[in-house]
């Protein structure tokens, strides 16, 4: 079940300017706004199965929008930082901020990476971000995170099974493990065939 927004959000059409504008090359849009398509794709397929009512409109928003920061990443050459890629989330809630977007659209940048990042695991990984919690709170906030881990953006992008998560977020502690079971729980394992397919895609 769905229902309409409950509050202002970007259209697909301005979300994906704005992915136009920031994106350093097109090869950094054609990566970051394709994995936030598909994000948005697996967000949506769950969404049909989730019994409670739930603001569709935020939730494509968010997964449209959830990688913005990525470009602030890239350099004049067009290469990732990958050693602060963890930042993405701060970066992109600032610029949405920065911007004039609802904190509840912003959010989703910083509240999005892994199954969630609190201020203990800033600390005790000694991450570079501010020291605070980077929770999803809400159930559109969990739904974003979560179909956000079905599909990556390595070399060359793939899609990710629910085993192979769990096998990967095991290094992150028992915790992460339960978290990420819950999230299964309450929201179902997508199929990710047909979106392989259309995208030409490995699952791993």
């Amino acid at each position: 079940m769905t229902i309409q927004r409950t509050t202002a959000v970007p259209t697909d059409e301005q979300i994906r300017a704005l992915h136009e504008r920031y994106a350093p090359t097109e090869a950094a849009f054609d990566l970051v706004y394709t994995h936030c398509r598909i994000v948005c794709a697996v967000a949506e397929q769950l969404l049909d199965r989730y019994p409670s009512a739930l603001d569709v409109d935020l939730v494509r928003a968010g997964c449209l929008l959830h990688d913005v920061g990525v470009y602030r990443l890239f350099d004049a050459a067009g290469r990732l930082d990958h050693g602060n890629y963890v930042r993405h989330g701060v970066l992109g809630h600032g610029l949405l901020r920065a911007l004039g977007f609802p904190e509840v659209v912003s959010r989703f940048c910083s509240h999005h990476t892994g199954v969630g990042l609190s201020r203990d695991d800033v600390v005790r990984q000694g991450l570079p971000l501010p020291v605070d919690d980077y929770l999803a709170e809400t159930v559109e906030e969990q739904l974003v995170m979560y179909a956000d881990s079905f599909h990556s953006k390595t070399t060359p992008p793939t899609f990710v099974s629910v085993r192979s998560y769990s096998a990967g977020v095991r290094r992150f502690g028992a915790d992460k493990v339960a978290r990420f079971a819950a999230l299964v729980d309450m929201f179902g394992e997508p199929d990710l065939g047909p979106l392989a397919h259309r995208h030409q895609q490995p699952i791993v």
